[in-house]
């Protein structure tokens, strides 16, 4: 997905999943001599409330602005954590799916080069 692609609707869906695909990952912490799992905050280091709160806005500048951020950070990330984040909102590039693949129920396009 190229950054061109958002949209305020696709991005706020996109940092939403990124939020929680985030939260998701846990880290080994000792506190007060007990190991204990806590959840990862790197989506709190990326501002990503902020993000969403922007997208989420009734004002449009807020949300444009949330829009350039969350495409500023759409390319730091690493190719398995946006693959997780498209898995989670559904996100598809037709054109990489197998035949039989339900959701390519189309017809197939001409090569240019034939």
């Amino acid at each position: 997905m190229h950054d061109d692609e958002f949209s305020t609707e696709t991005a706020l869906d996109a940092a939403s999943a990124l939020h929680r695909v985030l939260a998701a990952r846990t880290h080994r912490r000792k506190v007060m001599g007990q190991e204990v799992l806590v959840p990862g905050q790197l989506g709190e280091a990326l501002h990503l409330p902020r993000i969403i709160r922007r997208l989420q806005s009734k004002q449009q500048k807020q949300r444009e602005l949330g829009l350039e951020e969350f495409q500023d950070l759409w390319p730091t990330l690493s190719p398995a954590t946006r693959d997780k984040v498209l898995d989670r909102i559904g996100w598809y590039n037709p054109k990489e799916l197998d035949w039989e693949d339900k959701r390519s129920n189309r017809r197939p396009l001409p090569d240019a080069d034939t």
